[in-house]
């Protein structure tokens, strides 16, 4: 590359980081729904034509900083789960909830963004699909590991899910019981139903040892997965009795 083309490289990475670091104060101060890139580029001392080259829509904007929140969130989660990565499989999963859970009170605008109401009007692409999974496969990965190595005691479901739980299990982890696929999924909507509910204020003179009700929360959703063998060491071989029933 040469040294002109290097620099246009590096000017254009600038401007667009500014042009997120904007939108992302709108979001806070305005919320998505108002999100525009004339008041970006009002802000930016740039002409609206100019702010066009970078992002030729506001949705394309919108998708850009879905994706950086998904991808901010999954790496503080997996951050999270590589300190505890030699440990049991429910201090692993607390781990990546209790990340989720930092994150989202870190950052509480990109969380709605992501998480909240949808904004009017916009639809997510499928480019949003990689970054918004990673929690999940997260989470997923140490319930496989868990089935593979100390064992997983596989929830009992009523017949009338038992064919919607072998649809999930094959669109989601073909290796793992279909009762555990409908688990995780229940989880997962469970985790940031509960992370929501603290965020925007729905516990509010409800919970006060927050920390402490969230992590007791968190174990409870893993146990509902099926991960209770062992519950806080990273011991291998339950015994034939701990292991899953495929």
């Amino acid at each position: 590359m040469s040294t002109a083309r290097g620099a246009r490289a590096r000017a254009r990475t600038e401007v667009t980081a500014a042009i997120k670091d904007e939108a992302r104060r709108q979001l806070a101060k305005e919320g998505a729904a108002k999100l525009s890139l004339r008041a970006v580029a009002r802000e930016l001392g740039m002409v609206s034509s100019a702010l066009y080259r970078y992002f030729p829509s506001r949705d394309d904007l919108l998708t850009a900083l879905i994706i950086d929140a998904y991808d901010s969130l999954g790496e503080s989660a997996e951050a999270a789960h590589e300190k505890v990565a030699d440990a049991g499989p429910i201090r692993r999963w607390a781990a990546v909830c209790e990340a989720v859970r930092g994150w989202a009170l870190a950052h509480p605008h990109e969380y709605a963004l992501i998480y909240g109401s949808p904004v009017p009007g916009y639809a997510a692409p499928d480019s949003t699909v990689p970054a918004a999974s990673r929690v999940a496969l997260l989470l997923v990965g140490i319930v496989r590991d868990a089935h593979q190595g100390v064992g997983i005691a596989p929830p009992r479901l009523p017949a009338e899910l038992k064919p919607e739980a072998h649809r999930l299990a094959q669109d989601l982890a073909p290796d793992l019981p279909p009762e555990v696929a409908i688990a995780l999924v229940v989880a997962w909507a469970q985790l940031f139903g509960l992370v929501g509910f603290e965020l925007f204020g729905q516990i509010n003179r409800v919970v006060e040892d927050r920390e402490a009700f969230f992590r007791h929360a968190a174990t409870q959703l893993g146990h509902g997965v099926g991960l209770v063998f062992p519950q806080d060491t990273g011991t291998q071989g339950a015994g034939d009795s701990s292991r899953s029933r495929s």
